[in-house]
């Protein structure tokens, strides 16, 4: 069934819905972050989402 509906909807539904599953899938890695350092800032959890997500090791001190 949900593949049938896949089928069915236009390019860009397709490429909206993948946006928001990314979206989405951001935010519940955001959560846990926040779960394991709840005393982080929020800019803190955006560098640690960059370095999980884009390298292996911690970011250099002088990126934003």
């Amino acid at each position: 069934m949900q593949l049938e509906i896949l089928r069915r909807m236009t390019g860009g539904q397709r490429l909206k819905l993948a946006l928001e599953m990314t979206d989405l899938g951001r935010e519940f890695a955001r959560a846990g972050i926040r779960a394991r350092q709840p005393n982080w800032t929020e800019r803190q959890v955006s560098r640690e989402l960059l370095r999980i997500a884009f390298w292996p090791d911690p970011l250099p001190d002088g990126l934003p």
